[in-house]
């Protein structure tokens, strides 16, 4: 875990009192021992509570509707994956052999999933304050350039106001697959929009966010087509 560790201490400027910690929460259930999805229940707890604080201060006059947009924005599966992306995740993930040869490392479920273990593994090892300021390490960027309202409308709300201004129906959502336990299920859903011939997935650990993957994906189908 040496390496691991180094890494930590230059990305996130953190270093493990408890180094089990960090190796659980790199750790995927696909390997043996241990694996991160205790510390990920945690690590999303944690994370909602620092980015709903951090909002509250750097937007004192917005909505209720429009904070708990803008929260969304910062703590979905995507931003997550891209967060971990940036921090070079994949290149310490310990993951069981089917899922080294399928590219676990690259998965951004797998990517998401142990970034909010680490916050909860860092949340035990130092508590609040720690764990909060590695928060606030890796979100450096995002906080920097947080989105105004008009850049907070959901994909599906988007998607909608494009068919409605060109009187086309709205689209179809269908789910296609979900797989996981119970207390962590993963879906795939389908957007199809029959009269423009279009059909795209999505995907999330929420139907919900699975659809608005699926019509995001379709807002980029859609501005493919008209900019040939």
């Amino acid at each position: 875990m040496d390496k691991a560790n180094t890494w930590l201490k230059q990305s996130l400027q953190y270093q493990f009192s408890d180094e089990r910690l960090l190796q659980v929460a790199l750790t995927h259930r696909s390997a043996a021992g241990d694996n991160y999805e205790r510390l990920e229940f945690l690590g999303d707890s944690v994370l909602q509570l620092v980015i709903s604080e951090l909002i509250i201060h750097e937007r004192p006059n917005a909505s209720e509707g429009r904070l708990s947009r803008l929260r969304s924005s910062l703590v979905k599966d995507t931003t997550l994956a891209e967060i971990a992306n940036e921090l070079g995740v994949g290149d310490h993930l310990i993951l069981g052999s089917g899922e080294l040869k399928s590219g676990g490392h690259r998965r951004g479920s797998i990517l998401a999933d142990t970034v909010e273990a680490i916050f909860g593994a860092v949340y035990l090892d130092a508590g609040f304050d720690a764990a909060r300021q590695v928060i606030l390490t890796a979100y450096s960027k995002r906080i920097e350039e947080l989105p105004e309202g008009v850049e907070l409308r959901d994909p599906k709300s988007l998607l909608q106001e494009y068919l409605q201004g060109r009187q086309l129906p709205l689209p179809g959502y269908r789910v296609e697959k979900i797989t996981g336990k119970a207390h962590k299920q993963f879906f795939e859903v389908s957007c199809m929009i029959n009269e423009l011939d279009l059909h795209t997935r999505g995907k999330g650990t929420t139907r919900r966010n699975a659809e608005q993957d699926a019509a995001a994906a379709m807002l980029e189908a859609i501005e493919d087509e008209v900019g040939r």
